[in-house]
């Protein structure tokens, strides 16, 4: 099994410039090679289908190359495992008490 830092995520409650709209998830997000650090800022807009935990406080995620390998230790599952396009699929969840975001390439 493998697991590769990609970045974190930090929730915010105002846009930051550069930001795009995901409409189909109802969320802002920045390009995690706008910062240093690979930070990923999140925007969050009513409606959305991710747990409000996620708005809250912040996530680091890995790119896996078993998804359901790393989601079947973890605490618990809070969002997914959803497709987010062709072969590509992600989950986010609890780890040691953290919020940990796994995303898997087929």
């Amino acid at each position: 099994m493998a697991a590769e830092y990609m970045h974190i995520g930090i929730p915010v409650l105002n846009k930051k410039e550069g930001m795009t709209y995901n409409e189909a998830m109802k969320f802002w997000v920045s390009r995690v090679d706008d910062y240093d650090f690979k930070i990923e800022y999140l925007k969050f807009e009513e409606g959305t289908p991710f747990p409000e935990i996620l708005s809250k406080q912040p996530h680091v995620a890995y790119k896996v190359d078993d998804l359901d390998h790393y989601a079947a230790q973890a605490q618990q599952i809070i969002f997914g495992p959803a497709d987010c396009g062709p072969g590509v699929r992600l989950a986010f969840v609890i780890w040691d008490d953290a919020i940990i975001e796994l995303y898997e390439e087929k």
